[in-house]
Order: structure tokens, then C-alpha cells, then sequence
């Protein structure tokens, strides 16, 4: 039985709802911590309870005024390392500044790198994170980091997909889609643990976050098509994809992603699409975009976010969790 004795989970602005679902599960009260800003734009933070030999939680995630939302995590990490916590863990649903994780052109920083090190500088102890956009920025790290999306599988993501699927559509009717080559390792661990068919897009890009071309390989003629990526932004390559998906005679088209960012013009394009449905995990605030667009639907993966941290607390295994969503 979980007691919450000896654990603090504190949270930054950037997503207290997910906070305070993963609190509720958990039967603890949210820590208290004042977090705000200076006239000159600085954050300030004040822990406003003892954290002595405590095993801290502290949930902030990459959406808003991402720099706010980073130097919040920082600033809290390093507030509870100076007032003797005896663990610290960040728990960032969206890791900050995922997408630049590698050196693609001359003099380009590899600033998921850079953000890596700001955590364990701070005195970050531990990191959970959500399906990262690129399986490498786990090595940037020396400190140990669960939930990590690699080259098989969502893991703590994917049995919350897996369970949703199984339960609102017939296995016969589905094919699972790649919206990209990058995607495909994780669109074909989905369609083995399913049993079905897997197609995929090979796309061709003039710019950052602009598909000019997509080439479908693979069958979707009479079958209900799920694209499944990690996040959706201006949801461009998954309205494009779901238009070819149409024309190659899918009966229907759905979206599935962990990270919904929905930034631009994407709700307005979601809504024009031939998508049935964007569906997304609530790694960040969705209840505007749910109110502004139909088609957006949401799983809710605190209760998922609440065992590990009742599994990191008590030393136990967190592998479990890649299989089976917790109840």
C-alpha cells in the first residue's frame, strides 16, 4: 500500500492539471511551492515546506513558454538539492528541445544536449520522460532516465495506445501507419503486438515542418488506417498522409500521438482533414484544443506517470509498464 511517506511531488506552471491527476492517484497532496515571475522577466521559486531527506518529484513539461518552463525545473531542482532532499527526479511528460538532438547542418547546437546537461547541473538525480522524439538523447545523460521511447516500442505510451485501440476498433479492419520512415520501428512494434498489417509514408520535406512529397508503401484498401507518430505540431505530414490514405481507399483514418503540440494553424487543419480523429495523450494541457476542434481526443496518462513514480519511490520495477497499463 502506497503511504506517500518521505515523497514530495512538486509541479512548475507549465501543466499543474497533469499534476494534480497524478497527486489524486496517488492519494498524496502537491507540494507547496511558490513559483512566479520578476518584473524583468526572472523566475522565482520558493519551496515552501521542509524536503529534508525527502524523495522529491518535480512536473513541469515542455509546452508554453518553453524557457519559463525549463528554468522552472532547474531552479526547483536546484532549491530542493540545497535544502537537503535526499532524491531529486524530473518528470518532463515532452522533453524540452527534443527535435535538436543531433548536429544536421554546419554550426547547428545540439541543444537537447545542452538541456541534459542544465538538469544534471542542477542536481537532478533522475529523469522520467514520455516517448522522446529521438532515442539518443537518453545517452546525453549520466544519471538514469525511465520512460524513454527506443527503437521497439512507446513504452509507457504504447499499452495505453495498444489498450485504446482494442477496445474502440475490430484488429480485422486496421492497418497501422507510418507518417514517416523515422516512425517506422515504432509503428511496426504496435502492429506486432496487434497482429495486423503495417504500411508506411516516405516523405520528402523543402523545409522544416513542410512535407512537399509522400510516397504510401504498403496496403490500406478497405481497411481502417491508424497513423501513429510521437508528437503532432502544426499536424501538416498527418492531414497530408491522411489525404493519400483516402486515396488509396482507406475506409477511415485516424491519428494517434503521444505529444499533441498543436501549434499554427493545425486545429484548423485537423478539422479540414479526412482524419476521424487526432488522438493524444495529455503529456501537455489539451482542454482548449478540445474545445476548439471535435476530432481531438484524449487519453489520460497520469494514472500511467503516478505507478512508476510509486515504483521509482519503493525501488521497484518499472519494465512492467511497458506491457500493460496500470488500473
Amino acid at each position: 500500500m502506497f503511504t506517500g511517506n518521505g515523497i514530495k511531488i512538486f509541479t512548475g506552471t507549465s501543466h499543474p492539471e497533469l499534476a494534480e491527476i497524478i497527486t489524486r492517484r496517488l492519494g498524496v497532496t502537491l507540494g507547496k511551492a511558490d513559483v512566479t515571475k520578476s518584473g524583468v522577466g526572472e523566475t522565482q521559486v520558493r519551496i515552501t515546506e521542509s524536503v529534508r531527506e525527502d524523495d522529491v518529484y518535480i512536473i513541469n513539461t515542455g509546452c508554453g513558454e518553453i524557457n519559463t518552463a525549463l528554468m522552472e525545473v532547474c531552479i526547483m531542482i536546484h532549491a530542493c538539492k540545497i535544502a537537503s532532499a535526499k532524491r531529486i527526479t524530473a518528470i518532463l511528460p515532452l522533453f524540452p528541445y527534443a527535435r535538436q538532438d543531433k548536429k544536421d547542418k554546419s554550426r547547428a547546437p545540439i541543444t537537447a544536449k545542452l538541456v541534459a546537461n542544465m538538469l544534471q547541473k542542477s542536481g537532478c538525480d533522475h529523469v522520467i520522460t514520455m516517448d522522446l522524439h529521438a532515442s539518443q538523447i537518453q545517452g546525453f545523460f549520466d544519471v538514469p532516465v525511465d520512460n524513454v521511447s527506443d527503437a521497439s516500442s512507446f513504452l509507457y505510451a504504447e499499452p495505453s495506445s495498444i489498450q485504446y485501440i482494442r477496445t474502440n476498433f475490430d484488429l480485422a479492419d486496421i492497418v497501422i501507419v507510418s507518417p514517416d520512415a523515422g516512425g517506422a520501428k515504432r509503428a511496426t512494434s504496435m502492429a506486432d503486438r496487434l497482429g495486423v498489417d503495417f504500411a508506411l509514408f516516405h516523405k520528402e520535406r523543402k523545409k522544416a515542418n513542410e512535407v512537399s512529397r509522400m510516397v504510401l508503401v504498403g496496403h490500406v484498401k478497405d481497411k481502417i488506417a491508424i497513423l501513429v507518430d510521437d508528437m503532432a505540431d502544426t499536424c501538416g505530414t498527418l492531414c497530408l498522409a491522411a489525404q493519400h490514405l483516402s486515396e488509396a481507399g482507406a475506409l477511415k483514418v485516424y491519428a494517434m500521438v503521444t505529444h499533441g503540440i498543436l501549434s499554427g494553424n493545425a486545429l484548423k487543419n485537423v478539422e479540414e482533414s479526412a482524419l476521424e480523429k487526432l488522438i493524444v495523450t495529455n503529456t501537455l494541457p489539451q482542454s482548449e484544443n478540445v474545445a476548439k476542434c471535435a476530432k481531438i481526443e484524449v487519453i489520460d496518462i497520469g494514472n500511467v506517470l503516478a505507478e512508476v513514480i510509486r515504483r521509482s519511490h519503493y525501488g521497484e520495477s518499472v519494465s512492467k509498464l511497458f506491457d500493460e497499463v496500470p488500473y
